[in-house]
């Protein structure tokens, strides 16, 4: 019995010296908690507002509300007058080790707030960019997942991307299409050119402004080269690239237009000794 009475001695010595401490706190906690709660709120609906991708809203949802709950809990702590010394000291001790055991980890996370808050590139897009190409298929926090043309899955290091020249191909509502055709020395210049115009005539999905460009480009070793630009949609690009090809190659077999290609003279001199 002289145990549990002075238990309850110390406790109500405790509550008498505390306890005012303790509710007060406990009321703080309560009212920072909605608080937190209504900031996070209006920070979604600003975020929401400008169109942030949805994986960082979740992100910083998550991230903010955790470090200002902890951070509260540690403010009343120590205005009642508990030691938090060791806590923050845990805490930090945590963090450095955490940071080192995670440094890849933790450059693909900053590289991917990066690439989610500029947006080099959006869900559809092809890019190429850290080695690697393709269709962009979704963009998280550590890795960009690309689908290949021949639709393999890759998966990108944000770091390794954030980090490195991205060229996005779809970005643009227009691309132009450059190509070179190689004629021997031999044929008109100025028919070559004409048989060109009119093949790219017969191609419906070039845009007509701006104009078509055809000119001589290079006297090479053994041709003359032309080159060929024009312009298109961006989802039209390869399927004008390859009607093209096909095109100028079957024009040019009809109008008997030579196209060289490498060879080697080989000459031998038979002399009777």
């Amino acid at each position: 019995m002289d145990i549990l009475e002075n238990l309850v001695e110390k406790l109500i010595t405790w509550v008498a010296t505390n306890g005012m401490k303790l509710i007060v706190g406990l009321i703080a906690l309560w009212i920072g908690w909605k608080i937190i709660s209504k900031l996070i709120k209006i920070m979604n609906a600003i975020l929401e507002k400008k169109n942030v991708d949805i994986t960082l809203r979740k992100f910083l949802d998550g991230f903010v509300s955790l470090a200002l709950r902890i951070l509260l809990i540690i403010v009343i702590m120590e205005c009642i007058g508990m030691e938090t010394s060791g806590l923050a000291a845990l805490i930090a001790s945590a963090g450095l080790a955490i940071g080192l055991a995670l440094q890849g980890s933790l450059s693909n996370f900053a590289g991917g707030i990066i690439i989610l808050l500029i947006r080099p590139f959006n869900v559809g897009d092809f890019i190429e960019g850290a080695g690697q190409s393709g269709v962009v298929e979704k963009t998280g926090i550590f890795y960009t997942q690309l689908a290949t043309a021949d639709n393999k899955q890759i998966l990108v290091p944000n770091g390794k991307l954030s980090n490195d020249s991205v060229v996005n191909y779809s970005a643009k509502e227009t691309r132009r299409v450059d190509l070179k055709f190689s004629v021997g020395y031999e044929e008109d210049v100025v028919k070559v050119k004409k048989v060109l115009e009119g093949v790219i005539r017969t191609e419906e999905l070039i845009l007509k402004e701006p104009e078509p460009f055809i000119a001589l480009a290079e006297h090479a070793d053994s041709s003359i080269n032309f080159v060929v630009r024009v312009w298109c949609k961006t989802e039209d690009y390869w399927t004008i690239y390859f009607n093209l090809l096909e095109k100028v190659k079957i024009k040019f077999d009809e109008e008997k237009i030579e196209i060289p290609y490498p060879q080697v003279d080989l000459h031998l001199n038979n002399k009777s000794e």
